[in-house]
């Protein structure tokens, strides 16, 4: 088969489309033929060098894909060869074929094709799994989504508003915002412009943020801590703005608050798997019924992937970046 490899670190460029030993299912996983699959920071963490996948692991980027299964490994039960699926990936889905733990298969939601598929494993796993398994957004409470018109961000408007809650966004241009707003944001910042603690304040009544989604790390850590609610949980799922800051102790003990940080690639199988279930479960109905929509911004062949990565560091796009297996 063919699958992006990663000869050496480095820009797009270094992303390169080369013919690879096929994957064998091993016990509890099965193999699945990809039709499509998703760009993700993750992905572009990994050709630079600076994130590489857990030992034993597929070498290829990719942390989701949609298919059709092709074979069964040993120990895999409630799935048939022929199924159509997507699927949670530690990596191997810029590829024409990968092996994957039965425990990170989800059937294709009814209504959505099997390309567009593509784009929901991770941010519905990393979203649900965050927000609500984690930070145990409620009903009425208001959650702040930082890069709302990312992937990440766009699920996560639509979740948070199907279940009742406020919702405000970060993003870097007016038709960003505008795209977030069609999405059921309440609340839209310009981060170039506007402070977010400061608007933030405005459209609480000084309040502030019950929830936050971050995913820049250092360079907004002390400005998210001020934008929290009394009892609000900041969720740390990126770093694009640094891994060090500074904490304020004092403001964290005074709104009885707190800081969570996690990644979902190096989690145990089982916990995937929970996870997964729980998507199943809570976001898969969803979808089905129309309330939450995969956003997918554009397709492009996989062996243009070096293109795909052009256009996720550029910020050029709203939603997913889809890549179609030849």
């Amino acid at each position: 088969m063919h699958a992006i490899t990663i000869p050496e670190a480095g820009g797009p460029e270094a992303l390169v489309w080369a013919e690879v030993p096929d994957p064998v299912p091993g016990e509890g996983e099965v193999l699945v033929e990809v039709v499509a699959s998703a760009v993700n920071r993750a992905d572009v963490l990994q050709r630079q060098g600076f994130y590489n996948p857990p030992p034993g692991t597929s070498p290829h980027p990719g942390l989701e894909c949609a298919g059709r299964i092709t074979a069964l490994g040993p120990g895999v039960s409630g799935w048939s060869v022929g199924d159509e699926v997507c699927a949670l990936l530690v990596g191997g889905g810029y590829a024409q074929r990968v092996a994957v733990p039965a425990g990170q298969l989800l059937p294709v939601p009814k209504g959505v094709d099997l390309v567009t598929a593509a784009a929901l494993p991770e941010v519905a796993c990393t979203v649900w799994s965050n927000v609500f398994m984690i930070a145990h957004l409620r009903p009425g409470e208001t959650l702040l989504v930082h890069g709302g018109a990312s992937g990440i961000g766009t699920m996560a408007i639509q979740l948070a508003k199907a279940v009742g809650a406020k919702v405000a966004v970060t993003a870097g241009s007016p038709e960003k915002l505008a795209r977030c707003a069609e999405l059921g944001a309440d609340v839209l910042i310009d981060y170039r412009t506007q402070d977010f603690v400061e608007e933030l304040h405005k459209a609480t009544d000084g309040a502030g943020a019950d929830v936050i989604l971050d995913i820049m790390g250092a360079k907004y850590l002390d400005r998210n801590v001020q934008a929290l609610a009394v009892n609000g949980r900041l969720v740390v799922i990126g770093l694009q703005g640094g891994v060090k800051g500074e904490l304020n102790l004092s403001a964290l003990l005074a709104k009885r608050a707190a800081v969570m940080a996690t990644t979902l690639r190096a989690r145990p199988l089982q916990e995937k798997a929970t996870i997964v279930a729980a998507v199943r479960e809570h976001v898969w109905p969803l979808v089905e019924g129309g309330t939450v929509r995969p956003v997918v911004d554009r397709t492009l062949p996989m062996p243009e992937a070096a293109e795909a990565h052009r256009v996720l560091e550029s910020g050029a796009h709203v939603g997913k970046v889809l890549l179609l297996a030849p």
